[in-house]
């Protein structure tokens, strides 16, 4: 199973992330999607919300994070250092061209360290999710 995550403040984030998935799932996996498996945001269902999550990414085998925008998201990096934590592996997608600053890698290094790889597309996701499968067998 692949946890997807990626931020999902707007439209175009969700329809982004959810392009992700869709490609995550054309490669065979089943997928955690935060916004779709989850409750309504209210305050009576946050806690909720957190722990699946939580739970999402404990029983995932992959993570697959959209690591767009001018920093990566605060909660998307959460759910990579946690995945890290626990040993689990990730790719990131990162298709923005603007430079952060000068001379940095394209992301945080401390996300760049956690990941197994960044791929620049969707079309390099599904290389990416069939390597990663083929070195499961």
């Amino acid at each position: 199973m692949a946890y997807i995550a990626g931020p999902l403040f707007d439209e175009g984030e969700r329809w982004w992330v959810e392009q992700v998935e869709k490609t995550v799932v054309a490669e065979g996996f089943t997928t955690f999607l935060p916004h779709r498996d989850n409750p309504v945001k209210t305050p009576e269902t946050v806690q909720a919300i957190f722990e699946n999550n939580r739970d999402g990414i404990k029983s995932a085998d992959l993570i697959v994070a959209n690591l767009n925008g001018i920093t990566t998201d605060d909660g998307t990096a959460w759910e990579l250092g946690y995945a890290a934590a626990l040993g689990i592996p990730s790719i990131g997608v990162y298709t923005d061209w603007r430079s952060r600053f000068e001379g940095e890698e394209i992301i945080n290094l401390m996300i760049g360290c956690s990941l197994k790889r960044i791929v620049r597309s969707l079309d390099d996701l599904t290389i990416a999710l069939t390597q990663w499968q083929e070195m499961q067998y």
